[in-house]
This record gives C-alpha cells, structure tokens and sequence, in this order.
C-alpha cells in the first residue's frame, strides 16, 4: 500500500512539473495575436479608413435612414409623433476618391497638361467676348471707333476718344459714348477672375491749360474718368487700374489729322491669367 500511494505521488509531481508549457504556449498564443492586431493597425487602408469614419459619423450624428434609430445626442430630446411626415431623410455620401494621374504621367506633366487647358479656356472665354463686344460696336454704329485685339497680354479694347469719349482737352465723358462703356462694364462683370488695366493717350500736340498742364495729365485723368464709370457700374474697384501714357505709344503717325486722331484713345485692357497658348 505505501508502494503505491509513492507511485501515485511520484506521477502527480511529474504532472505538476510540466504544467508551465501550457502556460508558455498560451503565452505565446496571445503575444502572438497581439503583434497581428499590431500589425493590421500600422497597415491601415487610408481610404477604406475614412470611408468607415464618413459612415461612423452618420450613424451617430441623429440622420437616419427611414426605419432605424438612431443615438441621441446629450441634452436631445426625441419626440415621435404618430403619422409626422416631415422625417428629414439623409443618405451617406460617399468620399470622392482623389483624380489618379493618367498612366505614364509624372505629377509636373499633369500640372502641366492643367495649365495649358486653363490657358486654353482663357483664350476661348476672350475669343467670346470679342465676338459680343464687335457685335455690339457694329450694330451700334460704334464699329470706326472700337478695335478689340486678343494680344500676348490679354484682350485689348481700343476706344478712340474724338466725338464718342472726351471733348478736345477734356476728361469729362460725353452721354454718346455712355452706352458703350455700359455695355463694357456688363462683359466685364461676366468674368471676375480678371484684372483690369484702363490706360489714356494722347496725340503729340502740346496742351497747357489750368487744368491740364500737359498731355500726361489729360491722359491719366481721361483714364480715371473711365475707371470711375465701371466702378459706378458696378465693376470691382479692386480689380481696375488707371495710368497715362500722354503721346508715348502711338498707333498712327502724328504726321497726320487722322493719324494723331486715332492716338486720342483710350485701351481697356482684360489681362492674362495664363501665358498666351500655344498653336
């Protein structure tokens, strides 16, 4: 009897003493789930991330979709009404995934490829607005006085002043030519995106008068004239400019009546935002 009860006791202590791997081994079973969950942590899709945040948000926010509940929010409170039919309905929208670049493109080409669209956009909107400001010159009888150029700098709106703008050695507007500068100022508040330049000349014939002690006063002031007129017509003050070129820049020979007729003008310039686009 006491032999046996030994041989018992000698296998119960043999047990005991290999009870610690079950131990190790559920040990090592959770250090091993804890670095995947780890892992899966630092590897997070970004995307699919948000997109459960977006939906997240929803949930809780208190804008449900029609048979659900939702959590209210603290301090809410929750009033259901039999037979309410204004239950604002709101859906999940979905994030906008970002514009990939197209396949064999670096980021510089696609900057590049959207700055010449734009640039081409640009040329297309002052192609428009040359084709309504012409039409509008020549079905008012304003064709021999208005020139309107598409330049490297933008669209020139050439204006000669005789008989439409200004009295000779005058920077008060004339009612004849009001109506066009109306016209101006609506095209010009077509587009906003656009700084403009409203710049007055002169011919070459001397001009010293009380106000005006020489050309360069004329023009400038025959410059600010017109840049008062799109102000008061409702164009943004900040996006207008005014300066005088006196005789400087002439587009006619000053030899002639007609040549130094055609240097009296005034030119509204709408300038580039992009460089002129190439053909």
């Amino acid at each position: 009897m006491a032999r046996s009860r030994k041989g018992r006791h000698h296998e119960a202590s043999h047990d005991n003493d290999e009870r610690w791997l079950l131990t190790y081994s559920d040990m090592i079973t959770l250090l091993m789930a804890l670095f995947m969950v780890l892992f899966s942590i630092s590897s997070v899709n970004i995307s699919k991330y948000q997109t459960l945040q977006q939906a997240l948000h929803a949930a809780f926010s208190g804008q449900i979709l029609p048979g659900g509940s939702s959590i209210a929010q603290p301090g809410s409170t929750v009033s259901n009404k039999a037979g309410s039919t204004n239950t604002q309905i709101s859906t999940i929208v979905p994030l906008t995934p970002p514009v990939a670049a197209p396949k064999g493109q670096t980021a510089s080409q696609t900057a590049a490829n959207a700055a010449a669209a734009a640039a081409q956009q640009e040329q297309d909107n002052f192609l428009h607005l040359q084709m309504l400001l012409d039409a509008y010159a020549r079905n008012h009888g304003f064709a021999n006085d208005v020139e309107t150029i598409i330049e490297r700098n933008g669209l020139l709106v050439r204006i000669v002043t005789d008989r439409l703008l200004f009295d000779s050695g005058s920077a008060d507007l004339q009612p004849v030519g009001l109506p066009l500068l109306t016209e101006i100022a609506h095209l010009l508040n077509i587009d906003t995106n656009h700084q403009i330049l409203v710049t007055g000349y002169t011919d070459n014939v001397p001009i010293n008068s009380a106000q005006f002690p020489s050309n360069w006063e004329l023009s400038t002031a025959r410059a600010d004239s017109v840049v008062r007129f799109l102000i008061d017509n409702q164009v943004d003050p900040g996006r207008l400019e005014a300066s005088g070129y006196a005789a400087l820049h002439p587009v006619a020979s000053n030899a002639t009546a007609a040549g130094r007729a055609k240097n009296r003008r005034v030119e509204i310039l709408i300038q580039r935002n992009y460089p002129e686009p190439t053909t």
